[in-house]
């Protein structure tokens, strides 16, 4: 790819991810394109779908999640990856508001852009629990697609404003849940819930 495209292409992310975070990932693709300061056309020869451009969007993000699980699973307890793992993910999916709809879509399809950085990303956490079950940190009766599900429900939390301010201490509860050893790692340093108004 040529110099010039290349920092089209990479303009147009930057657009697109701005337009994600501020209205989600149905903001239209006209939006993207004027906010890029291109026509749509321009837009769409970079990215002739939605999914196309999400993907090279989310792609990245997947990939860092991704490798970020490989590290703590060699540099933390399993415990404490696991929990940091967590974090990283729910507040990933909350910075990029309505992407675990399309997330949980592209795991069930082959067909999807998203399909192979979805599967990754969900074996690396999968990955990531089976360590802690194997040394006795994390229940039993959960797998990677439970912990998927987790994810995405706190990833939903964490988009409506009236739960929002909960969203920290709900995590800590959640993450609490899912370990089976008492005070450890990051669930046992959890914010008391706030005042209810």
């Amino acid at each position: 790819m040529r110099a010039d495209a290349r920092e089209n292409r990479d303009h147009l992310l930057t657009a697109a991810g701005t337009a994600i975070t501020e209205q989600g990932v149905d903001v239209s693709l006209r939006d993207i394109a004027r906010r890029a300061g291109v026509g749509l056309a321009t837009l769409l020869r970079h990215f002739p779908t939605r999914e196309a451009l999400l993907d090279a969007l989310l792609r990245t993000s997947f990939d860092d999640l991704t490798a970020k699980a490989g590290e703590l699973e060699t540099s933390n307890s399993p415990e404490d990856a696991l929990v940091s793992w967590l974090r990283d993910c729910v507040a990933w999916t909350t910075e990029y508001r309505g992407v675990t709809v399309l997330m949980a879509a592209a795991i069930e399809d082959a067909e999807s852009a998203l399909h192979a950085s979805c599967v990754t990303l969900r074996a690396a956490g999968a990955r990531l629990l089976a360590r802690a079950q194997a040394a006795g940190a994390a229940r039993s009766d959960i797998d990677g697609t439970d912990l998927f599900a987790l994810i995405a429900a706190l990833a939903w939390l964490g988009d409506q404003p009236s739960f929002a301010p909960r969203a920290d201490h709900v995590f800590e509860v959640v993450a609490s849940a899912v370990l089976t050893r008492a005070g450890s790692g990051d669930a046992e340093q959890g914010t008391p819930p706030p005042s209810a108004p």
